[in-house]
């Protein structure tokens, strides 16, 4: 008769401690799962991937009319189902010529792909995107797929990087446009955040304009910590180019194009276009960062305009 407190000889191999012991020599392993050492005394070779990965060949033709198949079908059909966009400002446009830094502020993962398929032509056919050298370009799969489906660029948000920004200088004055967020990341809660002087920096060493956008409810879509969409009605208003003035510096010029996409996101979120632009001719549109109040009064708040959103419609001036 078999003992029933006779333990199985391996079940040693199961028990906790066991597993943790096998997990602890899995985590050591190095090669192959990871590349192996530099023998002492030698350089190592630099890492080819981040701010040092190579987007060149995104560029090229075979990539470039892959991107833009992608966009006018698969890009087009997820912003239709998810965001249903409406796209405002376009005829602000009509006097731009040659490459552009496209600047808007940041709330989801979804901006860019409503960016690239609400851009009008010729600049969304031949535009690149500056993105988080340390999230999308962290391995050479994410730097490929962003790369060929988003014209991505590495652009280190921590550090000044030499090479990403002479890179995206040199690709401005080679006729390209530049999709940025001078916020430098995406939004925590639905709010904006203070610019950072990366667009105004890239404007002045490439001679291009910056064209201020406003992007409202790309939060509702894929907010920050979300890993799957979901329908939500967003907007793009495009506004006037603006040009990097001689009397103006790196935190003036960043300056006034928040403030530009600030008198956007009021023209939005009102539909009152006139009384939008009386409030920015007077310094008084609302800033993007939202009330200065606990983190429940600001979502609140952010719900408000959520439930405004659906009964919005764009208001002429009564004359």
């Amino acid at each position: 008769m078999t003992d029933p407190n006779r333990r199985n000889p391996i079940s040693h191999l199961t028990d906790r401690r066991s597993k943790a012991s096998i997990s602890r020599v899995v985590r050591k392993v190095e090669f192959p799962l990871k590349a192996a050492e530099t023998p002492e005394g030698e350089i190592p070779l630099p890492s080819n991937v981040g701010s040092n990965y190579e987007t060149d060949w995104a560029r090229r033709y075979a990539s470039r009319l892959t991107r833009r198949l992608a966009l006018a079908t698969l890009g087009n059909g997820l912003i239709s189902y998810y965001a249903n966009p409406t796209i405002r400002g376009l005829d602000r446009l009509h006097d731009l010529e040659g490459p552009a830094i496209f600047a808007a502020n940041h709330q989801s993962h979804a901006d860019t792909l409503l960016m690239l398929t609400s851009m009008p032509a010729p600049w969304k056919h031949k535009a690149f995107v500056g993105a988080a050298a340390d999230y999308f370009f962290g391995n050479r799969m994410t730097g490929a797929i962003s790369a060929l489906f988003i014209g991505a660029i590495p652009i280190e948000r921590t550090a000044i990087n030499r090479n990403t920004i002479e890179k995206a200088v040199d690709l401005l004055r080679s006729g390209w446009s530049m999709v940025i967020y001078p916020e430098g990341g995406r939004s925590p809660d639905g709010w904006g955040q203070e610019f950072r002087p990366g667009a105004a920096f890239l404007a002045k060493q490439a001679g291009v304009p910056v064209v201020p956008v406003h992007i409202r409810g790309t939060f509702g879509i894929l907010r920050k910590g979300r890993n799957w969409p979901k329908k939500s009605k967003a907007t793009v208003n495009f506004g006037r180019p603006l040009e990097f003035a001689e009397e103006d510096n790196n935190r003036r010029f960043t300056r006034k194009l928040q403030l530009a996409v600030e008198s956007l996101a009021d023209e939005t979120a009102t539909g009152n276009w006139f009384a939008s632009r009386q409030r920015a001719h007077s310094d008084e549109s609302p800033g993007l960062g939202g009330p200065d109040a606990a983190a429940w009064r600001r979502r609140w708040a952010l719900t408000q305009q959520e439930d405004e959103r659906s009964q919005d419609q764009r208001r002429w001036p009564y004359v």
